[in-house]
């Protein structure tokens, strides 16, 4: 059994979100250059090239690439061997968070109640955290930093077996056509599909923070995300709503077991500040 005090689960959170709210990852990089060079719309190429620079300068500077610093989503895998020591994981996790908003002058969009009288936490917690138990003896930790003008273009309908695949794919388009110009485009569009109204939603989120290079395992999944890709950009949104061909950077789906009378899909869509860091302690 292997001892790990929370202290070092609050320093890495604290450094993920950091590394997440400055540094877009390679593989979004490339994939944008790789969109630049092909989308057919010089606003699209403006736009594009005007994303690449934005994303350059708030690295070589260490500052946001977005005013909205997101609401903070945590995956902890722990290990069934690691033994946590030192205090309440859920307090360590969002101290993590509070450190890096607090010190890296990171904006705090978090309200204590939804409804009523919104009022700010001050501190962007607490975050939405998730966590499983795995095999071994190490935490695994995936940091999101999820800005809302994106999320809240986000959807999930309980569809029927016999709505198929057809009936998933007019879903997920018609989300992303309705989403318009709203969500910042170009976008990583994550799909959910099976397990319950709630595992398909943790799905979609999931989904948006996989790498580029990730496609789905089942060849008929991977087909389906091809697909959807295609039929995405052929919407003619385009980068920020200007018009292009460029309005999905990648689709990612992940898939659970469901019940034989359901089949749920929920679609999260990110922008393309796709903001997600990962450490393994």
């Amino acid at each position: 059994m292997r001892e790990l005090d929370v202290a070092r689960i609050t320093q890495a959170v604290a450094e993920l979100f950091l590394e997440a709210n400055y540094v877009i990852g390679t593989d979004v990089m490339d994939k944008l250059a790789q969109s630049q060079a092909v989308e057919p719309s010089p606003l699209g190429r403006m736009v594009l090239e005007q994303i690449i620079e934005n994303n350059t300068i708030g690295a070589r500077e260490r500052m946001p690439v977005c005013q909205d610093t997101g609401l903070s989503v945590v995956y902890l895998s722990i290990g069934q061997e690691v033994h946590l020591v030192g205090g309440s994981l859920e307090e360590a996790v969002n101290a993590g968070v509070r450190k890096a908003y607090q010190e890296g002058y990171l904006r705090k969009s978090i309200v204590a109640e939804p409804l009523f009288d919104r009022k700010n936490t001050g501190d962007n917690t607490p975050c939405v955290l998730h966590v499983r138990l795995i095999p071994g003896d190490k935490v695994q930790i995936t940091a999101i930093a999820k800005g809302f003008g994106s999320e809240n273009m986000s959807q999930l309908k309980m569809l029927t077996p016999s709505d198929g695949v057809e009936g998933v794919k007019r879903f997920v388009l018609r989300v992303v056509e309705e989403a318009g110009p709203n969500p910042c485009p170009p976008l990583v569009v994550g799909v959910g599909i099976g397990g319950s109204f709630e595992l398909c939603a943790l799905m979609a989120k999931r989904a948006t923070s996989l790498p580029m290079s990730r496609s789905h395992r089942d060849p008929r999944y991977k087909a389906l995300e091809d697909d959807l890709e295609r039929e995405i950009n052929r919407l003619g949104i385009g980068p920020a709503g200007y018009g292009g061909q460029t309005t999905a950077l990648k689709v990612h789906i992940m898939t659970a077991p469901t019940h034989i009378a359901g089949l749920p899909v929920a679609v999260n869509i990110c922008c393309h500040a796709a903001r997600h860091a990962e450490m393994t302690l």
